[in-house]
C-alpha cells in the first residue's frame, strides 16, 4: 500500500506564495513512481496541475500555472514539493497529490494513489 499526505495549504493574498508538500510512505512505494498534483475548485471538475518523474528529471505543467509553479521532489524523504508563486484568485482550490508507476501522466484516471487534499485560498 501507498499513503500520501498533502500539506502546506492556506490563505494567501493574490501575488503571494505557498509551498505544498506531499509525503509518501508505504511498503510498495517506489522512488521511481511518478507524482503529480491536481486541483478542484468549487463547482468544477478536478484538473491537472503538474507532474514529475521518479528521478525528477521530467516535469510537466498545465498552461495555467506554467512559469508560476515549480515542482520538485526529494527522494531521500519520499516527498514532493509544489512551489506556487504569483498566486491568483483562480488558483483557489483543493489540491490533491497523487502517485503512479512511471511514466508521468496528465490523466487523473491513470494515478493509483491519492492524498487527502489541502486547501489553497487566494484572496484578491
Amino acid at each position: 500500500q501507498v499513503q500520501l499526505v498533502a500539506s502546506g495549504g492556506g490563505l494567501v493574498q493574490a501575488g503571494g506564495s505557498l509551498r505544498l508538500s506531499c509525503a509518501a510512505s508505504g511498503r510498495t512505494f517506489s522512488s521511481s513512481y511518478a507524482m503529480g498534483w491536481f486541483r478542484q475548485a468549487p463547482g468544477k471538475e478536478r484538473e491537472f496541475v503538474a507532474a514529475i518523474s521518479g528521478s525528477g528529471g521530467i516535469t510537466d505543467y498545465a498552461d495555467s500555472v506554467k512559469g508560476r509553479f515549480t515542482l520538485s521532489r526529494d527522494n531521500t524523504k519520499n516527498t514532493m514539493y509544489l512551489h506556487m508563486n504569483s498566486l491568483k484568485p483562480e488558483d483557489t482550490a483543493l489540491y490533491y497529490c497523487a502517485a503512479r508507476p512511471p511514466p508521468i501522466s496528465r490523466s487523473e484516471y491513470e494515478y493509483n494513489f491519492w492524498g487527502q487534499g489541502t486547501q489553497v485560498t487566494v484572496s484578491s
